[in-house]
């Protein structure tokens, strides 16, 4: 089986998807990874084929505007407004990753392709090539459900209780992502002279009117499957990439472990909104009004600090798998990858959104005993941040809870479990989809 992967975003959007081509390869199928260049030597590094995408998209995200407007952004209708205010820069942009993922898909000739939600243009392509497209949502919006609110629409809608409105949300999730964000696919298919992409497709049909397999990389043990979801939904537990074996802390880091009791985690990845150094600032305050040691993650500019003092340490990066085990409790921006890894060190977890998914994943770990009320952004002070530190150390429960769940999602192997939906799903065949 030939497999194509396609995705789109910061290192939480690629990682998974890597884990899946490892996964696909040790299985003995090929795997193809088309995803922005910054990461190509990554996903090389992991020994999964790389085809080119173009880095406009992603240097986007990481530009002083890019992180404003998606700082603002709240939710999905939100992001579709800031979309819209930078849809001059967007839109070429967009269309060049889909002549990428098109260039990819001509040179691999894969069985299966399978996508992140932004790669929007993945289904015309799997039309073209009479392959079937699978798509991964690392949030599970997508598929109608009267369990929870859809978690892209902003948080007000928790608050909808009666089945017919928590389904609605996510019809209209599916219906503005269709109609907004598919304009470069439009002009794409004209540029290829293909006719005009049939009224049947959106984030959950084919060209044919057919149900796509969802494959959500989430672990029902932190969110069950609800019970009214179709079989072609699955969740299929988080895919996790190898554990780095070789990598042991720097002496600098294991001198400051060794100097003291487990310290907090601190990282934002590349989400610092307008002001990173404020934000580094706050968070060193509220170590020492908790009186707490920390261990503070630059990431991609999410925090910007040089001096600290003696309770905090510095790095530019770790790996998750082994770093955080080591740590007390974990405070993070609450992007899905970052939830996970924070879980399955089974380590009390504090989550302070920016946009999008985080504040769902927030409301998720609280409402599981695994960590504090999350404390947005926008609203994060030094009292309020060491206030939720303090109770994610110090509450018995909840440490005992996030231990337990460590232990659960150690014990699941959701690429497996991809995988083997994969080869059900190729087996099946496009003219047999539910």
């Amino acid at each position: 089986m030939r497999v194509l992967l396609l995705t789109l975003g910061s290192r939480g959007d690629i990682e998974p998807f890597i884990a899946l081509g490892v996964a696909l390869r040790s299985a003995g199928h090929e795997a193809t990874l088309c995803a922005s260049r910054h990461f190509a030597a990554v996903i090389e590094g992991h020994g999964v084929s790389y085809a080119p995408m173009d880095d406009g998209f992603f240097e986007l995200l990481q530009s002083p505007a890019g992180r404003e407007g998606l700082t603002r952004s709240g939710s999905l209708l939100g992001m579709l407004s800031t979309a819209l205010r930078l849809m001059r820069q967007v839109g070429p942009m967009q269309l060049q990753i889909q002549r990428d993922c098109w260039a990819a898909a001509s040179a691999c000739q894969p069985d299966l392709i399978v996508h992140h939600l932004k790669i929007m243009g993945a289904p015309d392509i799997a039309e073209q090539l009479g392959v079937p497209a699978v798509l991964v949502p690392l949030v599970p919006g997508v598929e109608p459900t009267a369990a929870r609110a859809c978690p892209l629409l902003p948080s007000w809608s928790d608050r909808i209780v009666n089945a017919a409105g928590r389904r609605a949300g996510y019809r209209l999730v599916n219906r503005l992502a269709t109609r907004f964000g598919t304009g470069p696919v439009h002009r794409w298919r004209r540029e290829c002279g293909l006719p005009p992409r049939a009224p049947a497709v959106d984030l959950r049909h084919d060209a044919k009117g057919r149900s796509v397999l969802l494959m959500h990389a989430h672990s029902e043990s932190l969110l069950p499957r609800p019970d009214d979801w179709p079989a072609h939904a699955v969740a299929t537990g988080y895919w996790r990439l190898p554990q780095d074996t070789d990598w042991q802390p720097p002496p600098p880091l294991q001198y400051f472990l060794d100097a003291g009791p487990p310290p907090v985690y601190v990282g934002f990845g590349s989400m610092a909104g307008r002001n990173p150094a404020d934000l580094a600032r706050r968070v060193v305050e509220a170590l020492r009004l908790a009186g707490l040691r920390g261990v503070l993650a630059r990431g991609w500019g999410g925090l910007e600090a040089d001096a600290v003092p003696a309770h905090v340490h510095l790095i530019d990066e770790a790996p998750h798998d082994r770093l955080l085990p080591l740590m007390a409790a974990v405070v993070h921006h609450g992007g899905a990858g970052t939830t996970a890894a924070g879980l399955y060190a089974g380590r009390p977890t504090v989550i302070c959104p920016f946009f999008g998914d985080q504040p769902f994943w927030g409301r998720v770990v609280h409402q599981a005993g695994l960590g504090p009320a999350p404390v947005p952004q926008r609203g994060l002070t030094s009292v309020r941040l060491a206030a939720a530190m303090r109770e994610a150390v110090d509450t018995v429960s909840m440490r005992m809870a996030a231990a337990d769940m460590g232990h659960r999602l150690r014990a699941e192997d959701g690429v497996r479990n991809a995988v083997a939906q994969l080869e059900r799903w190729h087996a099946a065949g496009a003219a047999n989809h539910p």
